[in-house]
C-alpha cells in the first residue's frame, strides 16, 4: 500500500506539470503507469513468496527445536534414574541399621550365601564395569551367565540387580521386572531388596500398567517412611497426580 501511494503521488505531480493538455503526453504516462503497475505485480509476488519461505523456515526451526527438547527430556530421565539408583544403593549400604526391614531370620526360599571363585569375582567385576559404561547389553549377557553359573553365590542379590538396570536402560521393561522380582522373591534381607522394589514398579509404569504402578509406590511410601525410596516413591506418585 505504501508503494501505491508514492506511484499516485509521483503521477499526480507529473500530471500536474504537464497539464494533461496533450493526447500523446497522456497516452504515454498510461503505459508508464502500467508498467509501474507491473512492477508492483512483480514486487508483491516476491514478498508472498518470502513470506512462504519465512513460515516454513519457522516451522522446521520449531519442529526441530520441539525434536531437540524431547531429546534432552529422555536424557535427563535416563541420567535421572542412574543417579537414583547409585544414589539409593549408596544409602543402603552406608547404613548398618537396617530399620526398613524386619527383623528375624533369613526368610524361607533364601538361598544362603557362598563366596564365588576369584575368576567369577572377576567376571561379576567386568559385568558391572560393562554396565557403569553404558554396554547395557553386554553387560545383561555377561550377569545371566554369573548367575547361571554360580547359583549360590553372594553376589546373586547385586547380580540380579544389576541385570535388572541393564534390561530397564535397554527399555526391555518386561525382563527388568522379572529380574527385581527374583529379588524380592528369593532375597528379602539383601541390600538391593528395597531399591529392586522401586525399580520394578517404575518398570509396571513404563509398561502402561499404571494402576499396579500406583499401588506398588504406595507401598514403598507407606511401608517404608523416611527412605530414598519412599521419597522417589512419592515423587512418582506426586507426578502421576496422586
Amino acid at each position: 500500500m505504501r508503494v501505491q501511494s508514492i506511484i499516485a503521488a509521483a503521477l499526480c505531480g507529473l500530471l500536474f506539470c504537464i497539464g494533461c493538455n496533450s493526447g500523446e503526453q497522456i497516452r504515454k504516462v498510461e503505459r508508464e503507469v502500467g508498467d509501474l503497475k507491473l512492477e508492483v505485480f512483480k514486487l508483491r509476488q516476491q514478498m508472498e513468496e518470502a513470506n512462504k519461505r519465512a513460515d516454513a523456515d519457522h516451522a522446521a526451526t520449531s519442529e526441530s527445536r520441539n525434536m531437540d527438547r524431547r531429546f534432552q527430556a529422555d536424557l535427563q530421565e535416563t541420567l535421572r534414574q542412574l543417579q537414583d539408583s547409585t544414589r539409593i544403593l549408596n544409602n543402603r549400604l552406608s547404613d548398618p541399621v537396617r530399620t526398613a526391614r524386619p527383623s528375624g531370620g533369613r526368610p524361607a526360599g533364601e538361598i544362603a550365601p557362598q563366596t564365588a571363585s576369584n575368576e567369577d569375582e572377576k567376571a561379576f567385576a567386568a559385568a558391572v564395569l560393562d554396565y557403569n559404561r553404558g554396554n547395557y547389553q553386554i553387560a545383561g549377557d555377561s550377569l545371566e551367565f554369573f548367575l547361571k553359573s554360580n547359583p549360590s553365590s553372594s553376589k546373586r542379590p547385586e547380580a540380579l540387580f544389576f541385570l535388572g538396570l541393564s534390561y530397564y536402560n535397554q527399555k526391555l521393561f518386561d525382563r527388568a521386572q522379572s529380574a527385581f522380582d527374583r529379588i524380592l522373591k528369593d532375597h528379602a534381607s539383601a541390600v538391593q531388596f528395597l531399591p529392586a522394589k522401586l525399580k520394578r514398579a517404575q518398570s509396571l509404569l513404563k509398561l502402561g500398567l499404571k494402576p499396579a504402578a500406583v499401588k506398588a509406590f504406595k507401598e514403598i511410601a507407606d511401608g517404608f517412611p523416611g527412605t530414598p525410596e519412599a521419597r522417589t516413591a512419592q515423587q512418582e506418585l506426586s507426578d502421576l497426580g496422586f
